[in-house]
């Protein structure tokens, strides 16, 4: 199953422009409701902002990177989500980096990567368990063409069985930046219990193997006694 390269409608996001007042001032802007951020790029100097955290929020969960964004109430303009800080302790967003772009531009961006098919992978109906080791994947496409996520179909995957970057296809006008690369990113591995259980009996199977019958060692003993 090839990766869904579908887009949806673009997402759109109102800023306002703020002053830059340092951390004080932005834990104010939080109490608020809103959320600090940087807007860049574009040959436009970098200028501090401030969004609704809720319709940060309602942004974020669209489909697709790209976000149209009106600042002041002026004219729409294409902008990706370059970087998201959160609360360690509750996720909450505390701070964005939006980025201007243009649409006829290629940019690099870092996006999900969703396996699937893992219920039907032949090697977890055995019991295996499937370790997915890297879950981003960076990549290079037009601001409109970056997907939601890039998605991989594992279910014919079988014990013992890795998944690298170099077996991933990437969606229609989309490419890995680390194409061709044979970084694992995913195992399927036998089940834990089974093999630690198989390891103690083989163990117990060889000592009680190496250990000399009690008839032996008692033979051994009285020809010791009897030289």
């Amino acid at each position: 199953m090839p990766p869904s390269s579908e887009q949806t409608e673009t997402a759109t996001l109102a800023v306002a422009s703020r002053a830059a007042e340092g951390s004080r001032a932005a834990r104010r802007l939080r109490r608020s409701g809103k959320v600090p951020g940087v807007l860049y790029g574009g040959g436009g100097d970098p200028l501090p902002v401030a969004v609704a955290a809720r319709e940060l929020r309602h942004a974020l969960a669209a489909a697709g990177a790209l976000l149209q964004l009106t600042l002041d109430d002026g004219k729409p303009q294409p902008v990706v989500v370059k970087e998201l800080q959160r609360d360690p302790l509750h996720g909450d967003v505390v701070h964005v980096d939006l980025l201007r772009v243009s649409l006829d531009r290629p940019i690099h961006a870092v996006v999900p990567l969703e396996l699937t098919g893992a219920e039907e992978a032949p090697g977890v109906k055995l019991g295996g368990i499937l370790e997915q080791t890297v879950r981003e994947l960076a990549i290079e496409a037009l601001p409109a063409a970056i997907p939601e996520a890039v998605r991989h179909d594992v279910s014919a995957m079988e014990i013992g069985d890795t998944l690298t970057v170099a077996q991933i296809t990437a969606p229609e006008g989309v490419r890995l930046l680390d194409e061709g690369s044979e970084a694992v990113i995913a195992t399927i591995t036998a089940p834990r219990l089974q093999a630690a259980a198989t390891t103690s009996v083989e163990v117990e199977t060889e000592v009680v193997g190496e250990r000399p019958a009690a008839g032996e060692a008692e033979g051994e003993s009285a020809e010791g006694a009897g030289e």
